[in-house]
């Protein structure tokens, strides 16, 4: 069964056909001294996107340079750390990142209906996507570059995928049974989804041993 966390429906507020409207083109494009320093805290239109796309891609870097950076300089001993019987790993968690995205790839470009990916797909992204006792088993024994490499190549695609698209898509409805979402706000779960395991990931790290104590 797929993780009820990670549900399209979990949010009550996208019940009943979210209309979350393209209406962000307010924001001021990011300058250009802004984009040659690289700035991660810039929300707004990127090059190379439609201004809602782009906004859109600038929420999911924000989540993922605070991910990268929390990780950085882990051991596998680090990623493989088990706080206790029922918890996961970073390691773990880093990859049902990657399994997050893949999986929203096939909902929102595709077309797929939630769960109904080829079998192979499932045989590598089910257990990171479920997370529980199979991936405290399975997802073990990596280095942080085998994580930050899944992310990457996630990334990567969405990224090449959102170029094809525009505001318009952003706005489309789905309707799948009793529960309706549009694209934006699918993605949008995407980024605090993201942002919620990187919680997790600071904690657990805080618990590693012989973990130095940082302030927040």
């Amino acid at each position: 069964m797929f993780s009820l966390e990670c549900m399209p429906n979990r949010r009550d507020f996208l019940k009943g056909g979210l209309g979350m409207a393209v209406g962000l083109s307010t924001l001021v494009a990011r300058p250009e001294s802004a984009a040659a320093a690289e700035n991660a805290w810039i929300v707004g239109p990127q090059p190379g996107f439609t201004p809602e796309v782009g906004t859109l891609t600038s929420m999911l870097a924000f989540t993922r340079d605070q991910v990268v950076h929390n990780v950085r300089g882990l051991s596998q001993q680090d990623l493989d750390f088990l706080l206790d019987a029922k918890a996961n790993t970073i390691g773990a968690l880093l990859l049902h990142l990657a399994a997050t995205e893949t999986y929203y790839q096939m909902n929102t470009f595709a077309g797929m209906d939630w769960d109904s990916w080829p079998d192979d797909v499932k045989k590598k992204w089910d257990i990171p996507m479920n997370l529980g006792e199979p991936a405290r088993k399975a997802i073990k024994g990596n280095n942080l570059d085998y994580y930050l490499d899944a992310l990457h190549q996630a990334r990567e695609k969405s990224l090449a995928e959102f170029r094809k698209r525009d505001d318009k898509w952003l706005a489309i409805v789905v309707t799948q049974g009793d529960f309706s979402a549009n694209n934006y706000a699918k993605w949008f779960h995407v980024a605090e989804h993201e942002s919620n395991h990187d919680g997790q990931i600071k904690f657990l790290k805080s618990r590693v041993p012989g973990a130095k104590q940082t302030p927040e």
